[in-house]
Protein backbone atom coordinates (compact mmCIF):
# COMPACT_ATOMS: atom_id res chain seq x y z
CA UNK A 1 0.00 0.00 0.00
CA UNK A 2 1.53 3.32 -1.04
CA UNK A 3 1.54 6.76 0.38
CA UNK A 4 -1.44 7.81 -1.73
CA UNK A 5 -3.80 5.35 -0.06
CA UNK A 6 -2.39 5.11 3.46
CA UNK A 7 -0.83 8.47 4.15
CA UNK A 8 -2.38 11.30 2.20
CA UNK A 9 -6.13 10.73 2.60
CA UNK A 10 -7.76 11.36 5.96
CA UNK A 11 -6.38 12.68 9.23
CA UNK A 12 -4.35 11.31 12.12
CA UNK A 13 -5.55 11.58 15.70
CA UNK A 14 -2.96 12.86 18.18
CA UNK A 15 -4.04 11.60 21.58
CA UNK A 16 -1.43 13.69 23.38
CA UNK A 17 -2.65 14.78 26.83
CA UNK A 18 -6.37 14.53 26.04
CA UNK A 19 -6.92 12.17 28.96
CA UNK A 20 -6.00 15.08 31.28
CA UNK A 21 -8.15 18.07 30.14
CA UNK A 22 -7.22 20.26 33.14
CA UNK A 23 -3.54 19.69 32.48
CA UNK A 24 -4.04 20.71 28.84
CA UNK A 25 -5.02 24.23 29.89
CA UNK A 26 -1.85 24.61 31.95
CA UNK A 27 0.30 23.09 29.21
CA UNK A 28 -1.18 25.49 26.65
CA UNK A 29 0.09 28.50 28.61
CA UNK A 30 3.48 26.90 29.38
CA UNK A 31 4.06 25.82 25.78
CA UNK A 32 2.94 29.18 24.36
CA UNK A 33 5.25 31.16 26.65
CA UNK A 34 8.13 28.77 25.96
CA UNK A 35 7.60 29.04 22.20
CA UNK A 36 7.61 32.85 22.26
CA UNK A 37 10.81 32.81 24.35
CA UNK A 38 12.37 30.28 21.99
CA UNK A 39 11.66 32.41 18.93
CA UNK A 40 12.81 35.61 20.64
CA UNK A 41 15.94 34.22 22.29
CA UNK A 42 17.22 32.26 19.31
CA UNK A 43 16.44 35.07 16.87
CA UNK A 44 18.53 37.41 19.04
CA UNK A 45 21.43 34.91 18.94
CA UNK A 46 21.25 34.89 15.13
CA UNK A 47 21.06 38.70 14.95
CA UNK A 48 24.06 39.29 17.22
CA UNK A 49 26.15 36.87 15.14
CA UNK A 50 26.69 39.74 12.70
CA UNK A 51 28.68 41.55 15.41
CA UNK A 52 32.34 41.77 14.27
CA UNK A 53 33.56 40.69 17.72
CA UNK A 54 31.60 37.43 17.48
CA UNK A 55 33.04 36.28 14.15
CA UNK A 56 34.50 33.12 15.68
CA UNK A 57 33.79 29.40 15.08
CA UNK A 58 32.00 29.10 18.42
CA UNK A 59 29.36 31.69 17.49
CA UNK A 60 29.19 30.41 13.92
CA UNK A 61 28.06 27.01 15.23
CA UNK A 62 25.86 28.63 17.89
CA UNK A 63 24.01 30.47 15.10
CA UNK A 64 23.36 27.15 13.37
CA UNK A 65 22.13 25.67 16.67
CA UNK A 66 19.73 28.58 17.15
CA UNK A 67 18.41 28.16 13.60
CA UNK A 68 17.89 24.43 14.23
CA UNK A 69 16.04 25.16 17.50
CA UNK A 70 13.71 27.68 15.85
CA UNK A 71 12.79 25.29 13.04
CA UNK A 72 12.67 22.29 15.40
CA UNK A 73 10.09 23.82 17.74
CA UNK A 74 8.13 25.40 14.88
CA UNK A 75 7.65 21.97 13.33
CA UNK A 76 5.86 20.79 16.48
CA UNK A 77 4.57 23.59 18.73
CA UNK A 78 1.94 25.36 16.51
CA UNK A 79 0.10 22.06 15.96
CA UNK A 80 0.49 21.17 19.65
CA UNK A 81 -1.01 24.52 20.70
CA UNK A 82 -3.93 24.03 18.32
CA UNK A 83 -4.66 20.58 19.75
CA UNK A 84 -4.27 21.71 23.37
CA UNK A 85 -6.69 24.60 22.85
CA UNK A 86 -9.69 22.77 21.40
CA UNK A 87 -11.45 19.41 21.31
CA UNK A 88 -10.04 18.53 17.88
CA UNK A 89 -6.89 16.42 18.28
CA UNK A 90 -6.22 15.81 14.62
CA UNK A 91 -3.51 16.57 12.09
CA UNK A 92 -3.79 16.21 8.33
CA UNK A 93 -1.84 13.45 6.66
CA UNK A 94 0.22 16.03 4.78
CA UNK A 95 0.87 17.95 7.99
CA UNK A 96 1.91 14.75 9.73
CA UNK A 97 4.31 13.86 6.91
CA UNK A 98 5.87 17.34 6.94
CA UNK A 99 6.21 17.21 10.72
CA UNK A 100 7.77 13.75 10.57
CA UNK A 101 10.39 14.70 7.97
CA UNK A 102 11.21 18.07 9.55
CA UNK A 103 11.38 16.91 13.16
CA UNK A 104 13.64 13.93 12.43
CA UNK A 105 15.93 15.95 10.15
CA UNK A 106 16.43 18.75 12.67
CA UNK A 107 16.74 16.45 15.69
CA UNK A 108 19.44 14.43 13.92
CA UNK A 109 21.20 17.62 12.81
CA UNK A 110 21.31 18.91 16.39
CA UNK A 111 22.88 15.66 17.63
CA UNK A 112 25.76 16.00 15.17
CA UNK A 113 26.02 19.77 15.61
CA UNK A 114 26.51 19.44 19.37
CA UNK A 115 29.38 17.01 18.69
CA UNK A 116 30.91 19.51 16.25
CA UNK A 117 30.65 22.25 18.89
CA UNK A 118 32.38 19.97 21.41
CA UNK A 119 35.26 19.49 18.97
CA UNK A 120 35.47 23.27 18.60
CA UNK A 121 35.74 23.64 22.39
CA UNK A 122 38.42 20.92 22.44
CA UNK A 123 40.44 22.83 19.84
CA UNK A 124 40.03 26.11 21.75
CA UNK A 125 41.16 24.70 25.11
CA UNK A 126 43.67 22.00 24.14
CA UNK A 127 45.16 23.55 20.99
CA UNK A 128 44.97 27.30 21.63
CA UNK A 129 48.05 28.17 19.55
CA UNK A 130 46.73 26.26 16.53
CA UNK A 131 43.05 27.06 17.04
CA UNK A 132 42.76 29.68 14.30
CA UNK A 133 44.40 27.45 11.70
CA UNK A 134 42.52 24.32 12.82
CA UNK A 135 39.06 25.88 12.90
CA UNK A 136 39.39 27.79 9.66
CA UNK A 137 36.25 28.99 7.82
CA UNK A 138 36.44 26.16 5.29
CA UNK A 139 36.45 23.49 8.00
CA UNK A 140 33.64 25.22 9.91
CA UNK A 141 31.42 25.29 6.83
CA UNK A 142 32.27 21.65 6.08
CA UNK A 143 31.43 20.50 9.61
CA UNK A 144 28.14 22.41 9.67
CA UNK A 145 27.32 20.98 6.24
CA UNK A 146 27.98 17.45 7.52
CA UNK A 147 25.59 18.08 10.43
CA UNK A 148 22.78 19.28 8.14
CA UNK A 149 23.33 16.54 5.55
CA UNK A 150 23.36 13.78 8.18
CA UNK A 151 19.98 14.98 9.41
CA UNK A 152 18.62 15.17 5.87
CA UNK A 153 19.88 11.70 5.00
CA UNK A 154 18.47 10.16 8.16
CA UNK A 155 14.99 11.60 7.66
CA UNK A 156 14.83 10.76 3.96
CA UNK A 157 15.44 7.10 4.80
CA UNK A 158 13.42 6.55 7.97
CA UNK A 159 10.53 8.93 7.40
CA UNK A 160 9.96 7.56 3.89
CA UNK A 161 10.02 3.95 5.12
CA UNK A 162 7.63 4.86 7.95
CA UNK A 163 5.12 6.59 5.67
CA UNK A 164 5.08 3.67 3.22
CA UNK A 165 4.12 1.13 5.90
CA UNK A 166 0.54 -0.14 5.48
CA UNK A 167 -1.63 0.89 8.44
CA UNK A 168 -4.96 -0.76 7.56
CA UNK A 169 -6.91 2.30 8.70
CA UNK A 170 -5.08 2.77 12.04
CA UNK A 171 -4.69 6.51 12.63
CA UNK A 172 -4.59 6.98 16.40
CA UNK A 173 -1.16 8.18 17.60
CA UNK A 174 -0.51 8.00 21.34
CA UNK A 175 1.65 11.09 21.25
CA UNK A 176 1.34 14.86 20.72
CA UNK A 177 3.24 14.91 17.40
CA UNK A 178 4.11 12.61 14.50
CA UNK A 179 7.38 10.76 15.01
CA UNK A 180 8.83 7.50 13.75
CA UNK A 181 8.40 5.17 16.79
CA UNK A 182 4.76 6.17 17.26
CA UNK A 183 4.00 5.98 13.53
CA UNK A 184 5.41 2.50 12.98
CA UNK A 185 3.22 1.18 15.80
CA UNK A 186 0.24 1.84 13.54
CA UNK A 187 1.52 -0.61 10.93
CA UNK A 188 -0.47 -3.80 10.36
CA UNK A 189 2.60 -5.79 9.26
CA UNK A 190 5.57 -7.24 11.13
CA UNK A 191 7.75 -4.27 12.10
CA UNK A 192 10.41 -6.15 14.09
CA UNK A 193 13.11 -5.65 11.43
CA UNK A 194 12.26 -1.94 11.09
CA UNK A 195 12.38 -1.45 14.86
CA UNK A 196 15.84 -3.02 14.95
CA UNK A 197 16.97 -0.76 12.09
CA UNK A 198 15.65 2.33 13.89
CA UNK A 199 17.27 1.25 17.15
CA UNK A 200 20.66 0.77 15.44
CA UNK A 201 20.35 4.14 13.70
CA UNK A 202 19.46 5.74 17.04
CA UNK A 203 22.60 4.23 18.52
CA UNK A 204 24.70 5.72 15.71
CA UNK A 205 23.09 9.18 15.63
CA UNK A 206 22.74 9.51 19.40
CA UNK A 207 25.56 7.57 21.00
CA UNK A 208 28.31 8.12 18.42
CA UNK A 209 28.09 11.94 18.65
CA UNK A 210 27.77 11.59 22.43
CA UNK A 211 30.92 9.44 22.49
CA UNK A 212 32.76 12.11 20.49
CA UNK A 213 31.51 14.77 22.92
CA UNK A 214 32.69 12.75 25.92
CA UNK A 215 36.09 12.18 24.29
CA UNK A 216 36.44 15.91 23.59
CA UNK A 217 35.57 16.81 27.16
CA UNK A 218 37.85 14.08 28.49
CA UNK A 219 40.78 15.78 26.75
CA UNK A 220 39.52 19.18 27.93
CA UNK A 221 39.37 17.93 31.55
CA UNK A 222 42.98 16.70 31.33
CA UNK A 223 44.11 20.05 29.92
CA UNK A 224 42.21 22.01 32.59
CA UNK A 225 43.67 19.93 35.41
CA UNK A 226 47.17 20.89 34.25
CA UNK A 227 46.31 24.60 34.43
CA UNK A 228 47.59 26.31 37.57
CA UNK A 229 46.19 29.77 36.92
CA UNK A 230 42.80 30.38 38.55
CA UNK A 231 41.93 32.89 35.84
CA UNK A 232 42.69 30.38 33.11
CA UNK A 233 40.61 27.78 34.99
CA UNK A 234 37.61 30.10 35.03
CA UNK A 235 38.06 30.98 31.36
CA UNK A 236 38.21 27.32 30.33
CA UNK A 237 35.15 26.42 32.42
CA UNK A 238 33.27 29.46 31.12
CA UNK A 239 34.11 28.47 27.58
CA UNK A 240 32.83 24.90 27.96
CA UNK A 241 30.24 25.16 30.72
CA UNK A 242 27.39 26.49 28.57
CA UNK A 243 27.83 23.86 25.87
CA UNK A 244 28.15 21.05 28.41
CA UNK A 245 24.88 22.14 30.06
CA UNK A 246 23.07 22.15 26.71
CA UNK A 247 24.47 18.71 25.85
CA UNK A 248 23.32 17.32 29.20
CA UNK A 249 19.78 18.68 28.78
CA UNK A 250 19.39 17.55 25.17
CA UNK A 251 21.01 14.13 25.32
CA UNK A 252 19.73 13.30 28.80
CA UNK A 253 16.09 13.72 27.76
CA UNK A 254 16.31 12.34 24.22
CA UNK A 255 18.14 9.18 25.32
CA UNK A 256 15.55 8.67 28.08
CA UNK A 257 12.90 8.62 25.34
CA UNK A 258 14.55 6.65 22.54
CA UNK A 259 16.59 4.17 24.55
CA UNK A 260 13.72 2.92 26.75
CA UNK A 261 11.83 -0.34 26.02
CA UNK A 262 9.11 -0.15 23.37
CA UNK A 263 6.45 -1.36 25.79
CA UNK A 264 6.72 1.81 27.84
CA UNK A 265 7.59 4.23 25.06
CA UNK A 266 4.27 6.00 24.55
CA UNK A 267 3.23 6.15 28.18
CA UNK A 268 2.72 9.43 30.02
CA UNK A 269 6.31 9.74 31.28
CA UNK A 270 7.65 9.40 27.73
CA UNK A 271 5.35 12.19 26.52
CA UNK A 272 6.45 14.53 29.29
CA UNK A 273 10.13 13.86 28.58
CA UNK A 274 9.46 14.49 24.87
CA UNK A 275 7.74 17.75 25.83
CA UNK A 276 10.87 18.80 27.70
CA UNK A 277 13.34 18.32 24.84
CA UNK A 278 11.01 19.56 22.08
CA UNK A 279 9.69 22.65 23.86
CA UNK A 280 11.68 23.61 26.96
CA UNK A 281 15.26 22.77 25.93
CA UNK A 282 15.22 25.12 22.87
CA UNK A 283 13.90 27.83 25.22
CA UNK A 284 16.72 27.33 27.72
CA UNK A 285 19.57 27.22 25.17
CA UNK A 286 19.74 31.00 24.50
CA UNK A 287 19.53 31.70 28.25
CA UNK A 288 22.33 29.23 29.00
CA UNK A 289 24.61 30.76 26.38
CA UNK A 290 23.93 34.39 27.32
CA UNK A 291 23.55 34.54 31.12
CA UNK A 292 27.27 34.15 31.89
CA UNK A 293 28.72 35.17 28.54
CA UNK A 294 30.17 38.68 28.53
CA UNK A 295 30.78 38.64 24.76
CA UNK A 296 27.13 37.89 24.01
CA UNK A 297 25.92 40.47 26.56
CA UNK A 298 28.22 43.05 24.98
CA UNK A 299 26.96 42.21 21.49
CA UNK A 300 23.35 42.48 22.68
CA UNK A 301 24.12 45.89 24.18
CA UNK A 302 25.69 47.09 20.93
CA UNK A 303 22.76 45.71 18.91
CA UNK A 304 20.12 47.51 20.99
CA UNK A 305 22.22 50.67 21.18
CA UNK A 306 22.55 50.70 17.38
CA UNK A 307 18.78 50.18 16.98
CA UNK A 308 17.98 52.97 19.45
CA UNK A 309 20.44 55.32 17.75
CA UNK A 310 18.96 54.65 14.32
Amino acid sequence: MGITNSSVSGHFILVGFSDQPQLEKILFVVVLVSYVLTLGGNTLIILISIDPKLKTPMYFFLTHLSLVDICFTTSIVPQLLWNLRGPAKTITSLGCAVQLYTYLALGSTECVLLAVMAFDRYAAVCKPLHYASMMNPRLCHTLSGVAWLSGLGNTLIHSTITLWLPRCGHRKLHHFFCEVPSMIKLACVDIHAIEIQIFVTSLVLLLLPLALILMSYGHIAKAVLRIRSVRAWRKALGTCGSHLTVVTLFYGTIIAVYMQPNSSYAHTHGKFISLFYTVLTPTLNPLIYTLRNKDVKGALGRLFHRDLSS
